[in-house]
């Protein structure tokens, strides 16, 4: 049994993993085979994969993904969508955020882009990068917001720095002068280093026209789509297709 100054010791250091691997251990025959070495080692993998899995439990609450359970193993290619296979296989491996490559998702409501985005987040995240979820009319208000509070430029500064932003919800309505101004600011500061996921209900050829201002759609859009891997979906919403199967049967008297 080990001693309790020993445990004290572990636990003060915050070596949790190690200390549940070593209390595991104890008393196991199956262990007392290993050498010390072999035991130490163990003991390391423990402590690492606790670590590892606390900074990604921090990194995925940071990130407030509106889908929490999405996950790119749990992606549907079965349902008709066009969904690019492929290339989700592809950015899963984590190479597009290494090179600051912005991802666009275009289609009909319901069609599961927001979940695609969130699982692409979390994947992110599995892979050490940081990530954060944004719908964009709501973005829009806390920029609002920040400029009066004097906020601004340190909610700017977060928002630069996060590895993967989804901006959620891309052109329901058409911009004001204030929100192109904001939104150019939001993708200059990410051109080329940093990885942008927007999600959008309307066709790329018409975001010129919701952005309004010639000269400052001209810059976004250059920044934006340009330098983006494309993933559009087409086909009948998934909510509706999920009613309908998981919808009782009234039988027949």
């Amino acid at each position: 049994m080990l001693h309790h100054p020993t445990i004290d010791k572990l636990q003060h250091l915050r070596f949790n993993g190690m200390l549940k691997a070593l209390q595991e251990q104890q008393g196991l025959p199956q262990w007392e085979v290993l050498s010390f070495e072999e035991r130490l080692g163990l003991l390391a993998d423990r402590e690492l994969t606790e670590r590892e899995d606390k900074r990604l439990q921090s990194r995925l609450r940071k990130a407030k993904l509106k889908h929490h359970d999405a996950c790119v193993e749990n992606i549907d290619y079965q349902t008709p969508r066009g969904l690019d296979k492929g290339l989700v296989q592809q950015l899963a491996q984590g190479a597009w955020i290494k090179e600051g490559i912005n991802l666009i998702t275009v289609g009909p409501t319901g069609i599961g882009k927001t979940w695609l985005a969130c699982a692409l987040a979390h994947k992110a995240c599995q892979l050490g990068y940081s990530a954060q979820y944004l719908r964009l009319p709501k973005l829009f208000e806390s920029l609002q917001l920040a400029h009066g509070d004097g906020r601004y430029q340190r909610l700017m500064t977060s928002i630069a720095k996060t590895d993967v932003i989804i901006l959620d919800d891309w052109g329901l309505t058409p911009l004001t002068a204030s929100q192109r101004r904001d939104l150019l600011e939001v993708v200059d500061d990410r051109h080329g280093h940093k990885s942008t996921i927007v999600t959008s209900q309307l066709p790329i050829d018409q975001w010129h026209d919701v952005i309004g201002d010639a000269t400052i759609a001209d810059a976004i859009l250059d920044r934006l789509i340009h330098n983006a891997y494309k993933l559009p979906l087409k086909g009948e919403s998934m909510r509706k297709r999920h009613s309908r199967l998981t919808k009782p049967r009234v039988s027949k008297a």
